[in-house]
């Protein structure tokens, strides 16, 4: 059972109806949070992680709907937080999309829309939680004014060929992530990411499904197993509980040692 860590806090989790996010929504839950589950499109799904952090043993949660790449809506989910919950102490940006293709055959389209989610929706959510932060004050619950937490990935450092959009969203979340932790930091906000390697989620289910896949998939992975959701929402909240009050602007890497760089084991 996950320890009380963040008892008396509340959470925003963005991207939460499913994979990464849904573990972390429960987990923060199960710590003693009441969360804020984000979705985009399916109530269902967004009502099911609701009932599963509550099933933890978390205290209470709603599910709203909003669109992270729209501004009007990240306000909405700190609306609804602060209606709910009287405000929020903890933001975990982690909505996330991919819409591949080669280089030179990628749309100008499919560009935009992973910048646009991956990047300057972080940004905006970012941006009002530190706001949120400054209106409410600091609260006895939490040593920190507030915590922001961006679901980064590996390839904000391993370049990724056929997702130029992908890892140029993620390489620019690693500045933007540092930067902001650079400039808060003074006001007792602190900001810092997690960057899962290869986790079975729906997403990247064909990279693990079959035995295949998966047997290719663990040459790129030194510890030799694919990462679960839970191991990224474990991480989560460690970085959101004061047992991480001293860690700052930091990128938390929870990869298996995929950033190894494992085929150079054997001297490349």
């Amino acid at each position: 059972m996950t320890a009380r860590l963040l008892e008396g806090q509340r959470a925003l989790v963005t991207g939460a109806s499913s994979g990464i996010g849904r573990a972390v929504a429960i987990a923060l839950g199960a710590a003693g949070a009441r969360v804020v589950v984000n979705f985009l499109s399916n109530p269902a799904k967004g009502d099911a992680v609701v009932a599963a952090v509550r099933a933890a043993g978390g205290g209470d949660a709603i599910a709203v709907r909003g669109d992270v790449a729209k501004p009007e809506d990240c306000i909405g989910l700190f609306d609804a937080a602060r209606e709910r919950f009287g405000g929020v102490d903890i933001v975990v940006a982690n909505a996330g999309i991919q819409r591949d293709a080669p280089f030179a055959e990628m749309t100008l389209a499919q560009w935009q829309q992973v910048l646009d989610v991956n990047l300057t929706g972080q940004f905006v959510c970012a941006q009002e939680a530190v706001r949120q932060f400054r209106r409410q004050g600091r609260t006895p619950a939490s040593r920190a004014l507030g915590k922001i937490i961006f679901t980064n990935s590996v390839h904000q450092v391993i370049p990724w060929a056929g997702h130029a959009n992908y890892a140029t969203a993620k390489g620019g979340l690693k500045l933007l992530m540092k930067t902001m932790a650079q400039e808060l930091a003074a006001e007792g906000i602190r900001v810092n990411a997690i960057a899962p390697g290869a986790i079975r989620t729906e997403i990247n289910r064909p990279a693990w499904e079959t035995r295949e896949a998966e047997a290719a998939l663990l040459k790129l992975i030194p510890y030799g197993r694919v990462g679960d959701p839970e191991d990224v929402a474990r991480a989560a909240v460690w970085l959101a509980s004061d047992d991480s009050d001293y860690v700052v602007g930091t990128t938390l890497f929870v990869d298996g040692g995929m950033t190894l760089y494992p085929s150079f084991r054997d001297a490349g």
